[in-house]
């Protein structure tokens, strides 16, 4: 009788299937999100510019000390721009509160490639955020109204009471630290850091957006007075705004960096197409 040599077993091969990731509502209000966020971002920033400083409170007026602000400040015969955090003062001249350098140098809290329009223009820069905070909101609630009714929050969102446990929360950390991504089966599911993280994006940092951003409207404000109870003020309603969109922002890039080191053109085309690709192995038959 033959024997076997089990050490001389042909090895396993790779196999590429491509599943279906995202459906098309997913793909379409994401690339508006990504319009959007990057719109709002921008005029919001050239409305800050308009007194870039943040208080707590009701009022904020100049004679109240701000908890942060962008400033320029006369250094001699220089001007410097500051970043001021409570206490701490960092120099920040040729980005922000000073922009540019030498006969370029510009006082202004950000800079003009960043603002819309680059020009300073408090009305004009209203004027393109409400129009995508408007069109921000119609997505978002095309996006819920489908992820409630076809299940998508409930079938690749909600976490498992085991995802959620402190041993695989922890295993996973571990295992983004040291870039390692799921592999096979794994990678048809979101893992239990990205539920989460979308779901407080979803749930939290955006409608947080929303509600702070409609305080600090004097017209909003008059019809549901309760906002600037709830908020603690006008101004209040504007510093939560404010670590909202940057909180947001840092989101972004974590995602984007993650998104180029798990596989830059897999991730980009699953969400364009709606393909994604997969590596599984099997042995020669």
């Amino acid at each position: 009788m033959a024997t076997i040599d089990y050490d001389e077993r042909p090895p396993t091969t790779p196999v590429t299937t491509f599943i279906r990731r995202h459906s098309a509502v997913t793909r379409v209000t994401h690339w508006i999100n990504v319009l959007c966020l990057s719109l709002l971002l921008m005029s919001g920033l050239q409305i800050f510019n308009a007194h870039p400083s943040l208080y707590w409170g009701q009022y904020g007026a100049d004679a109240d000390p701000s908890w942060l602000s962008i400033e320029a400040v006369e250094d001699g015969d220089a001007t410097r721009g500051v970043l001021r955090i409570g206490n701490l003062s960092i120099t920040t001249t040729g980005i922000l509160g000073v922009s540019g350098t030498g006969n370029d140098a510009a006082q202004r809290g950000f800079p003009a490639w960043i603002t819309v329009p680059s020009y300073q223009d408090l009305a004009t820069g209203r004027r393109w955020h409400f129009f995508f905070a408007w069109l921000f909101v119609i997505n978002g609630f095309v996006y819920t109204l489908y992820g409630f009714a076809l299940g998508h929050f409930r079938r690749d969102l909600a976490p498992s009471a085991e995802e959620i446990s402190p041993r695989h929360l922890k295993q996973e950390i571990a295992d983004h630290a040291r870039l390692r991504f799921p592999k096979g089966e794994k990678a048809r599911h979101y893992n239990a850091l990205q539920k989460l993280t979308y779901l407080i994006v979803i749930f939290i940092m955006l409608p947080l957006m929303l509600a702070t951003g409609l305080t600090m409207s004097p017209g909003i404000d008059a019809g549901y007075p309760f906002l600037l109870d709830l908020f603690g003020g006008r101004q209040s309603a504007r510093s939560i705004h404010f670590i909202c969109a940057w909180s947001i922002v840092v989101f972004v890039i974590v995602h984007v960096l993650m998104v180029i080191l798990s596989g830059l053109w897999n991730n980009v085309r699953s969400m364009v197409t709606g393909r994604y690709a997969i590596e599984t192995t099997r042995g020669d038959q």
